[in-house]
């Protein structure tokens, strides 16, 4: 692994107008990472990650790298790109075992982030650097977001999220509330009541977009989203339609594989997939296969009726009467996408925060929302976008949320902080009491 690694590093050219680093919506320093690298400065390396990063493991892992930093390479426009995914990936995972250090000191502020996903991750280890006292809020048992719920484990390991909840979040004092849903029992107002100076409202997309056709509602119909969080709960027999041609229906498709469909279509309404070429080139080799141009019109227990597709003057899609056909399947997955269905978004928490007709927060690029205090990112306020893109955006957000709290004065102490503590009962005393 080693030697591959730097095969690729030597490749590198060092431009002085990286290119590599603009394509990188994070703009990762890549030449830098690569020289300490070959300087042997491995751990200097990782820290410029991390520093960067802090999702630098699993972003090595699920960027769409040949649009990004291995698109943009100039090597690649002759040749073969310098493959920084691997490079990054070694880097970040080996200087990952080394992080151990505890919280920074205590800046005597609260920090409420709502969503365990990748803005609000990135979000609650910046501002504990900063020494803010960060919780967690999440309505699933365990961190990631789409990450873990949305992300096959083929392509993002449980275990990357597990070591980075254990080296970022515990071991830096962040607390992590799971199964919690605000919006519902507990309101902003209960937590500006309980000290937090500011919230962070990232929230993913969980509702799937239907297609609202006959059908969709049948036994042997499940939506990506859903299958992708727990695809061993359906049962969607040897035969599988997969409506879409996203990443998401590429995940689809190749988890479908993975536990036990023999037979895989993916069927898209254009002449192109949504999809990278690298996703899509795996689900080929892996023996999916593809039909374009071709529109669902109606879902039935035994297939699904598509019609060919045509594009009219202005570039749309169009059916093409009495062209439909049914091909027959056992399962279907309707994998198009998501949209907003958070309890979160209920009136009595976005009273006075301006919000799109679509449900979305409204806020400026730093993350400022109509309501002071409350803050937000990613896809509940931009809709669905990538992990890297989550981290970018949530990197402006976190340096705009620590200006506002900065400015504001220290929080109150508690009216009962001097009240006699009560010693609790030791072990012994317990024993004594509980056995005869």
């Amino acid at each position: 692994m080693a030697l591959h690694v730097m095969e690729e590093a030597n490749r590198c050219l060092g431009c002085k107008k990286p290119r590599c680093q603009e394509g990188c919506p994070i703009h990762t320093n890549i030449p830098e990472v690569i020289r300490l690298l070959k300087d042997g400065r491995l751990n200097d390396a990782g820290w410029m990650l991390f520093e960067n990063n802090p999702l630098t493991t699993v972003c090595s892992l699920v960027c769409n790298h040949e649009k990004q930093c291995e698109g943009h390479c100039i090597r690649g426009i002759k040749d073969v790109p310098v493959h920084f995914s691997v490079i990054e990936n070694y880097i970040s995972t080996t200087y990952a075992n080394q992080m151990v250090s505890g919280p920074a000191p205590s800046n005597g502020r609260k920090v409420a982030i709502i969503g365990a996903g990748p803005a609000g991750l990135t979000i609650a280890v910046i501002l504990a650097r900063y020494g803010y006292q960060v919780t967690i809020f999440d309505s699933r048992d365990k961190i990631g977001g789409v990450m873990r719920y949305g992300i096959p484990d083929f392509r993002l390991p449980d275990d990357v999220l597990d070591d980075f909840a254990y080296r970022h979040l515990e071991l830096k004092g962040i607390q992590f509330r799971p199964n919690t849903k605000v919006g519902s029992t507990i309101t902003f107002e209960d937590l500006f009541r309980d000290g937090y100076q500011s919230i962070f409202v990232g929230a993913g997309l969980w509702k799937p977009r239907a297609l609202h056709i006959k059908g969709e509602s049948l036994g042997n119909v499940a939506f990506a989203i859903n299958y992708l969080a727990s695809p061993k709960a359906f049962h969607l027999g040897e035969r599988i339609i997969v409506i879409g041609s996203g990443n998401s229906a590429m995940d689809c498709a190749r988890t479908a594989i993975r536990q036990g469909a023999r037979f895989v279509t993916v069927f898209n309404r254009r002449d192109q997939l949504a999809a990278s070429q690298y996703e899509s080139s795996y689900a080929k080799l892996e023996g999916v296969h593809f039909e374009t141009m071709k529109i669902p019109m109606e879902i039935r227990e035994d297939g699904v009726v598509f019609a060919d597709s045509e594009y009219d003057e202005e570039g749309k899609v169009h059916a093409i009467a009495g062209s439909e056909k049914l091909y027959p399947c056992t399962g279907v997955i309707v994998a198009v996408s998501q949209e907003l269905g958070s309890s979160i978004m209920q009136m009595h928490n976005t009273e006075n925060i301006d919000t799109r007709p679509s449900g979305l927060l409204i806020a400026d690029e730093d993350g400022r929302t109509s309501r002071p205090g409350v803050f937000a990112a990613g896809d509940v306020a931009h809709g669905a976008r990538t992990v890297v893109e989550a981290v970018a955006n949530g990197k402006r957000v976190a340096e705009t949320m620590h200006a506002y709290m900065q400015a504001l004065p220290m929080p109150e102490p508690s009216v009962y902080a001097n009240v006699p503590v009560v010693e609790p009962l030791s072990s012994s005393v317990l024993t004594e009491q509980i056995l005869p």
